[in-house]
């Protein structure tokens, strides 16, 4: 089957048309299995010349911002991960371990049918408008919620194994990626079983009835804890701080591009774009037909 290839996003995103990764994936047999597909004729660019130094001022601006946005959020991340690094002793684990394992034994007695699927999503992220968690999704897909009290990122080791285990069970669920720590796991749904493991804190905690709450900075150990308060206040602050700054960033970063948009909007030919997108969308499927 032909697949298309565009080097354009929709010409009304300005950060989209530089034709350079992320923004464009490069076909490998072009005019054989891939394609083209230029959207830049439907500017005006006549209408866009006068304006070009307001555009490079507004795209210079919102690349800065996005710049400062990276490094923030990156070393918030990792000072995240150097607290997690600190609780998580094979102690802790363990304990994580036994919690996780009567959880199994209790939420998935019966097994399902078939081999179970797992769909990733992040349901929690970083924007313009702060941490925030699509708590109504969960709701949406689960009456009975775990919450998970987690400061330091140790909910992951309580997570994996209930995954497992209900995937082997064949039960399918939704596996949702911590957004600052992407290889560990923040929450778990299983929209079959009505039942999700989610990952609450005093930032952005679970705001409705929890069907259990589990308490798991308790389950630090205690003289680790006790060791090293000082420097898990100071980090905890310091990440706090750097969070804050990168929400602030984004939000900067919005205001510079929404200005960028204003600039571009009346200089594409939006019809011309729908139609174009219908036209493929019926070469699209009809090479499915085929």
């Amino acid at each position: 089957m032909d697949t298309t290839t565009t080097t354009w996003y929709h010409p009304h995103d300005p950060k989209c048309t530089n034709g350079t990764a992320p923004h464009v994936v490069e076909p490998k047999c072009p005019g054989v299995v891939e394609r083209y597909i230029d959207l830049s004729e439907f500017y005006d660019r006549g209408g866009l010349q006068p304006l070009k130094q307001d555009i490079l001022a507004a795209t210079a601006e919102y690349q800065g911002h996005y710049k400062r946005v990276y490094r923030c959020l990156g070393a918030a991340g990792e000072l995240r991960r150097d607290m997690n690094e600190l609780l998580d002793t094979e102690n802790v684990r363990q304990r994580l371990a036994k919690r996780a394992a009567g959880i199994i034994s209790r939420e998935l007695k019966r097994p399902a049918q078939g081999e179970g699927r797992a769909d990733q999503r992040f349901v929690s992220a970083v924007t313009h408008k702060g941490a925030i968690t699509l708590w109504d999704t969960v709701s949406a897909q689960a009456e009975r919620v775990y919450e998970l009290a987690d400061s330091y990122g140790l909910a992951h080791h309580l997570l994996s194994p209930i995954l497992t285990a209900a995937l082997a069970a064949g039960h399918d669920a939704v596996a949702c990626p911590d957004p600052m720590a992407p290889d560990r796991l923040a929450h778990v749904i299983f929209p079959g079983l009505s039942l999700a493991f989610v990952t609450s804190s005093q930032e952005d905690p679970w705001p409705h009835h929890a069907h259990r709450r589990l308490r798991l900075d308790a389950m630090a150990d205690a003289d680790v804890y006790r060791l090293n308060r000082p420097r898990l206040r100071f980090t905890k602050r310091v990440a706090a701080a750097l969070l804050d700054e990168g929400i602030a960033g984004l939000s900067q970063a919005k205001e510079a591009h929404d200005r960028l948009e204003k600039l571009y909007n009346p200089y594409v030919d939006f019809d011309s774009v729908a139609q174009a997108a219908d036209r493929l969308a019926d070469q699209v499927l009809a090479l499915k037909d085929e």
